[in-house]
């Protein structure tokens, strides 16, 4: 029995869902960068509340939602057996994709903001590097999905 189909509701529903924690799980790549850039020189009475807000939403936004979105992918490509598989070449890549961002997200990324919240400074070079690859890898996940190479 399956509980819907491409085009029903419930398949709608996981849809949309999949896009929203897209954009909280890549909102940081685009407002971080800008967010860092107005603090400029700021004390660290203004640095620091700001930097460990953006740690915090790091750890108890962004990378749930990226999890959540990855489970819901698949959970939709699982409601469309009859147009996608598990074993079609597109999906295989954008799992290991969707891995390669995850490891980066919680081995780079949010340990530099981290550090940078503690006053590491160098630590923000790393999270800009970890950032950047975050981005390459949204762009590939967005071709991936959007013209489903091998289908």
């Amino acid at each position: 029995m399956i509980l819907a189909a491409i085009g029903d509701t419930p398949y709608q529903i996981m849809l949309i869902l999949h896009i929203v924690t897209a954009m909280a799980a890549f909102a940081p790549i685009f407002v971080h960068p800008a967010i860092l850039s107005r603090l400029g020189d700021a004390g660290a009475d203004v640095r620091g509340p700001v930097l460990q807000a953006m740690t915090r939403n790091g750890r108890m936004i962004h990378a749930p939602a990226l999890l959540i979105n990855g489970i819901l992918g698949f959970g939709l490509a699982g409601l469309s057996d009859k147009v996608y598989s598990m074993s079609q070449g597109w999906l295989i890549a954008a799992f290991l994709v969707w891995v390669a961002m995850n490891g980066l997200l919680h081995a780079v990324v949010l340990p530099a903001e981290k550090k940078l919240a503690q006053g590491d400074t160098a630590a923000r070079r790393r999270g800009e590097a970890g950032g950047a690859m975050l981005s390459v890898l949204l762009v590939v996940m967005l071709y991936l999905m959007t013209f489903k190479p091998g289908l």
